[in-house]
């Protein structure tokens, strides 16, 4: 049987106290390296937010200068286009990005950079409750559109099924993809 020391006893504790202190050290450090980490995911976040919304503004540049042309070539004889019509009455709201309107017709145009089929039905969802909640058009026919500069053929069917315009980018220009016997939904 080894005996101890008492002198041994205190180094052993010392070591112990030693060690301790380098895995407190390690876990702060690693506390450390996850916040770092979590602030850069959430500033990757904000920039990719960012970008997507400067797309968007692309888009909605890209699309206003051609609209009333391209719904003029469709027989609907347009005037204005307001950008971000944004309405809020009894607790309901909707942000249109572009609006297209004559005295009797208005075009609510979705604007974005990609397009998923939840983007169309949360279009279809804010023409559903624009003419309450913009009761300067209640008497309008109004018609919906799409606009984007990435549309997967699914997502532009299905808009189109929905009855919806869907304008998309072509070279330098944007175009109506609808066809000639596109009839649109009338809110």
């Amino acid at each position: 049987m080894t005996t101890v020391t008492r002198d041994e006893v205190w180094e052993m504790f010392r070591e112990v106290a030693r060690r301790f202190e380098e895995t407190d050290r390690k876990f702060q450090e690693t506390d450390q390296k996850f916040k770092d980490t979590e602030r850069l995911v959430k500033e990757v976040s904000k920039s990719i937010g960012d970008l997507g919304n400067r797309l968007s503004e692309f888009v909605h540049e890209m699309v206003r200068p051609a609209l009333v042309k391209l719904f003029r070539e469709r027989g609907i004889d347009v005037h204005e286009v307001h950008p971000n019509v944004y309405a809020e009455r009894n607790g309901e709201s909707a942000e249109i990005d572009l609006l297209v309107v004559n005295e009797q017709t208005a075009i609510a145009v979705e604007c974005k950079s990609q397009m998923t089929i939840d983007d169309v039905n949360e279009h279809l969802n804010r023409l559903e409750k624009l003419k309450r909640l913009l009761p300067k058009y209640r008497d309008v026919e109004l018609m919906g559109a799409v606009a984007v500069m990435v549309m997967p053929n699914d997502v532009a069917r299905y808009a189109y099924r929905k009855g919806l315009y869907v304008l998309a980018q072509s070279g330098n220009t944007v175009l109506i993809r609808n066809d000639g016997k596109f009839s649109p939904k009338i809110w």
